[in-house]
């Protein structure tokens, strides 16, 4: 072993060894010690914990893989309206999803997406949340195993270790901190991965440059393309010529943005801040970061492409080979001696967190969606809290197994994989969303509608529809998206209007501001409306305030 290979080592097994520390802190701590606990951190994270937390957890392994690995091979045009989409998509999102769903969320009592629009629609049955939890096994699986097939890659690709030692591995530590801490653990370990995930797309994207021989030629290699910079074009590796990148494919790539809606890890991190007043912050750090990281991510894919004609890394040809241009980079970093080889160490501890800082939040959804929406709400199984908290950790150990071996072969691509998980979750979780949060006239019948059409349409469209190409070759999640939004409408309409009690909660929830900290353990907390603020219960200070004023 190399004196460089030893200090990367060195660096990366110091980075796991933290986040297994942060596991087994908070579950000192009591983290993990009942399942509100262990699945939302009995909502005590602060702006930016929640705001890095939640952007961590939505930049899987495409962020430092996938998305530099496509602008290396088709230039800016897909990559670029990708990051666009997503940018306004997260925007949107904090805007007008996050406090809405806080405050809902708080009102009803709920501690998992599926929950909530159980609880919403007063589903007695958990109909809702049991689709929705099948719906999150089925989309999670394979959005977990890129994460475990990046992993597997990138110490594969670098020191030529066996791709599945690897990813096993990986694994065990994923599964380690997220069954140990559970909800605060994994939003911690969230915060750590997004700063190291900033300081691999500095270091890289300037290293890449001083590497490919300064900044103009890299620009000269990237014009001599044809289509490479152009964002109504695109470029063909294999052909060598331009590509064709009109307005449907444009709005096609765009439609990234509509997943947010749906994400239930992201989803997740707005039911959980302490204050939903800070959410304003949230926003701002969340918005700029993911604006910073995707433009950086696809610099590098350009830079890597110099570098590669300049003769440091290989020239690739595949999406596969292209996906590790950042670890051929780090790689590159590490023959300068020491303290580069440490920063190179850093960097590929960045890959990993992309990696983990999805993996762990899809896991640990996952498990609330089997123990309580599955087992505890659905089929009502009686279990203690202990009970509950093993099968949630159970759950963690078997999806991850079923997705390594989903991961086993190392020539998928991490970008395909998460952007049909991606489609998933858009269109089954997305117009629900929307709808139960801002119409009030939608039923459970409706929500049931969208989520299963939206689910099977992504399925129809990816596999039946889209492989006839022309007009038909977008991106699932639009045409899927679209179908549940007119699948809840529809339904909702044609069937019962919602109950008045239904009616009433979301009016309160509209016209209220939730209470910072507050219980969630009772599902309806009385509020009493004062100037549109919701304010605690009637106790003897406010009823002599009132006597004052009178």
């Amino acid at each position: 072993m190399t004196t460089a290979q030893f200090c990367i080592i060195a660096a990366i097994i110091i980075y796991l060894i933290l986040m297994i520390y942060v596991g087994f802190y908070f579950s000192r701590q009591g983290s993990g010690s009942s399942s509100h606990e262990f699945y939302l951190g009995g909502r005590k994270l602060g702006p930016i914990v929640t705001a890095m937390s939640a952007e961590a957890s939505d930049m899987s392994s495409w962020l430092l893989m996938g998305l530099p690995g496509l602008a290396y091979l088709s230039g800016i045009a897909e990559p670029g309206w990708t990051a666009i989409g997503l940018a306004v998509g997260t925007y949107l999102n904090w805007l007008i999803v996050a406090k809405r769903l806080r405050c809902y969320s708080v009102r009803t009592g709920a501690i998992t997406i599926p929950d909530f629009f159980s609880r919403r629609y007063r589903d007695d049955r958990h109909v809702l949340s049991c689709i929705a939890a099948v719906v999150i096994l089925i989309f999670f699986i394979p959005y977990t195993a890129s994460g475990f097939k990046a992993v597997g890659t990138l110490f594969n690709s670098l020191f030529g270790v066996d791709y599945h030692v690897a990813m096993i591995v990986g694994a065990v530590v994923i599964i380690g901190y997220t069954v140990l801490g559970g909800f605060l653990a994994v939003s911690t370990t969230d915060l750590i991965q997004s700063i190291v995930m900033s300081i691999a797309l500095v270091v890289i994207v300037f290293f890449g440059i001083q590497q490919a021989g300064g900044w103009d030629v890299v620009m000269q290699n990237a014009s001599a393309l044809p289509g490479y910079l152009n964002l109504a074009q695109g470029h063909n590796m294999a052909t060598g010529e331009a590509a064709t990148y009109g307005a449907l494919s444009i709005v096609s790539t765009l439609a990234w943005g509509l997943g947010y809606f749906g994400m239930p890890h992201i989803l997740l991190r707005f039911m959980a801040i302490r204050d939903e007043n800070k959410l304003k912050i949230s926003r701002r750090i969340a918005s700029v970061w993911v604006v910073i990281s995707m433009f950086v991510a696809i610099l590098i894919g350009i830079v890597g492409y110099s570098v590669s004609l300049n003769g440091k890394i290989p020239v690739f040809s595949s999406s596969a080979e292209s996906e590790t241009v950042i670890v051929q980079l780090a790689d590159l970093l590490s023959r300068h001696g020491v303290f580069f080889a440490l920063t190179a160490g850093v960097v590929l501890a960045g890959i990993l967190a992309c990696t983990m800082s999805t993996a762990d939040s899809q896991l640990l959804t996952a498990a609330s969606s089997v123990s309580q929406d599955l087992l505890q709400d659905f089929f009502h199984v009686k279990m203690s809290e202990g009970a509950s908290m093993l099968v949630a950790r159970g759950t963690v150990i078997a999806i991850a197994l079923v997705s390594v071996v989903l991961a086993w072969d190392p020539n998928s691509s991490v970008f395909t994989i998460v952007s049909f998980a991606w489609a998933g979750f858009g269109a089954a979780f997305g117009p629900v969303m929307l709808f139960a949060l801002f119409w009030k006239r939608s039923n459970k019948w409706g929500a049931l509608a969208g989520m299963i059409t939206g689910g099977v349409m992504v399925f129809a469209w990816k596999y039946l529809v889209r492989p006839i190409g022309g007009a038909w070759n977008i991106y699932e999640l639009l045409p899927a998206f679209l179908v549940a939004c007119v699948a809840i409408v529809a339904v909702s309409l044609a069937t019962a209007s919602p109950a008045q009690d239904i009616c009433d909660e979301f009016d309160a929830v509209k016209a209220v501001r939730c209470i910072p900290g507050a219980p969630v353990t009772s599902p309806a907390r009385p509020c009493f409306i004062l100037n549109k603020t919701a304010i605690p219960p009637p106790g003897r200070k406010y009823r002599n305030r009132r006597k004052q004023q009178s």
